[in-house]
């Protein structure tokens, strides 16, 4: 799919990190970008998120800086904490030191990646090989908090709010400013409907919906408290699913009326057959691209 949708102007595959679900959600998002970079040339991975306090600095900075060289620059990394606290204790990681962990990592991530040796808990140590990326592979800080955007503005590092937060964006603009550094938003359009390609929205909403909402409840299962995602749905049955407008089943030219700027295509939710995903998917790129990209 990645290979295909690469030849007809896709420019991004996007994919995340999760641990320990029943349904097999992925838990090696790395693993997936190199497989993904060996059948393409020009899309771009985006991991959003990698849960960075899971993660080993050292290491991580390793994979991302062979990625980056295998990929010719084509990875695209946004850093969140997580917010599941049993991701945490699957892998013995104190939940409540998240925000410390996050810290260390982001700055253990931009010294290594200088290929120079740096002081690291209580050593010296040094990194390779150097990213091809300069000065370093394409980092973003996620979350929805004022201590991400606080986070990012401190490292000079890209925000990515995991929601549309005018406010936030706001917030980390102001901090850029206190702090001295540059940096930008990539934030979530007001609406970013999951898209699915059917000649038959009907019959397709009959057929797959139950997998658009074992996908959207398993999600909003695991969002609580305070937080705040673009794809968040609080439907509880199919009907309530199609009429709330997260996940969207349209035709092609239903789907070209949309005036998007960027589509998001979703042509695996849930478990889908492949074969379906297949037939959005061929929808997508061969009725759909063509008339948007002009």
């Amino acid at each position: 799919m990645a290979s295909y949708a690469d030849d007809r102007g896709v420019t991004t595959v996007q994919t995340e990190e999760h641990h320990g679900a029943d349904n097999n959600w992925l838990p090696s998002p790395f693993a997936f970008a190199g497989a993904v970079f060996g059948a393409t040339r020009r899309v771009a991975v985006t991991v959003s998120a990698v849960i960075g306090p899971l993660h080993d600095p050292l290491r991580l900075a390793e994979e991302i800086a062979v990625l980056d060289l295998l990929s010719g620059g084509r990875l695209v990394t946004v850093a969140g904490i997580g917010y599941r606290p049993e991701e945490y204790d699957l892998f013995g990681v104190d939940f409540a030191r998240r925000g410390r962990l996050q810290d260390e990592l982001l700055e253990t991530l931009l010294k290594a990646w200088t290929g120079e040796p740096f002081p690291y808990r209580g050593r010296t140590v040094r990194i390779t090989p150097r990213p091809y990326t300069e000065p370093h592979p394409l980092l973003l800080v996620g979350g929805s908090s004022k201590a991400a955007a606080r986070r990012a503005a401190r490292l000079g590092l890209p925000f990515f709010p995991s929601a549309h937060l005018p406010e936030l964006e706001a917030y980390y603009k102001e901090r850029l400013v206190e702090y001295g550094t540059e940096g930008w938003v990539m934030m979530p359009a007001a609406e970013t409907p999951l898209l699915h390609v059917a000649e038959d929205p009907d019959r397709a909403w009959a057929r797959y919906g139950e997998h658009f909402l074992h996908e959207a409840r398993t999600y909003a299962s695991w969002q609580s408290g305070g937080v705040r995602s673009a794809v968040k749905s609080a439907a509880t049955t199919v009907q309530e699913l199609r009429a709330e407008g997260v996940y969207r089943i349209l035709t092609p030219d239903a789907c070209v009326a949309l005036g998007l700027d960027s589509y998001v295509l979703h042509p695996l939710a849930g478990g889908m057959p492949v074969e379906e995903g297949w037939r959005s998917l061929h929808l997508f790129c061969e009725q759909v691209l063509p008339r948007a990209a002009g």
